[in-house]
């Protein structure tokens, strides 16, 4: 027992000084420690106001993206609006595309004076359409306008000058200005979540039908 003892006693011993001597040296140590220590002296302090500015990408992350509104173009007699639809066409705006129907309080118009009968006035009406004047309508109410064609009802004479500036241009010679205060159904086109291109675009298609407005969405 006492043999065993101390051959294990020698056995640790041989094993220390093989471990501390003779073995090859851990891959995972490093055998300089105290020379790849940092070198407290030669660190330095930067001021944020040295510090390099943010990626590019960062500032044109942040700026906010343009606004989209409702803009709406008219308003339209129940006439006019199919061809002011159809002038938004080309902009294939789908279901950004609605209509808001209203009644608007006319205080002038553009008309022809009444026809001497239903034949004189319908007769009138066929010259216009030869003109290329589709927007028109023939008085039939009793009174001292029966027999006379309108040409358009709108809320200032501007409008109603406008309107006839263009018809003298087709070879309407006959047509005139008055006031009539009467209500008309009208049509708005509404165009949804609009940016500055797309509003460039709809300015320039509504100069395409005088007197007509864009503007914000009520």
């Amino acid at each position: 027992m006492r043999t065993a003892f101390l051959l294990l006693v020698l056995a640790n011993l041989a094993f220390f000084a093989w471990s501390r001597y003779a073995a090859p040296p851990d891959a995972s140590a490093d055998p300089l420690p105290l020379s790849r220590q940092i070198e407290p002296e030669k660190l330095k302090i930067i001021a944020p106001a040295d510090l390099p500015p943010p990626a590019a990408q960062k500032s044109a992350a942040a700026q906010p993206a343009p606004a989209l509104k409702c803009m709406e173009w008219g308003s339209f007699t129940l006439a006019d609006a199919p061809r002011a639809g159809k002038a938004l066409e080309p902009l294939t705006l789908g279901p950004r595309l609605a209509q808001r129907r209203t009644e608007e309080l006319a205080g002038w118009w553009v008309f022809i004076p009444p026809q001497a009968s239903r034949q004189a006035a319908q007769k009138k009406a066929a010259e216009l359409k030869a003109l290329g004047v589709d927007d028109y309508f023939i008085v039939q109410e009793d009174g001292e306008l029966r027999w006379a064609l309108s040409l358009g009802v709108f809320r200032s004479e501007e409008a109603a000058q406008a309107r006839l500036a263009a018809l003298r241009t087709q070879g309407v010679r006959s047509a005139r200005i008055g006031r009539r205060e009467t209500l008309v159904p009208k049509v708005w086109l509404q165009v949804k979540s609009v940016d500055p291109a797309l509003e460039a675009k709809l300015k320039d298609i509504a100069l395409q039908i005088e007197g007509s407005e864009l503007k914000t969405c009520p």
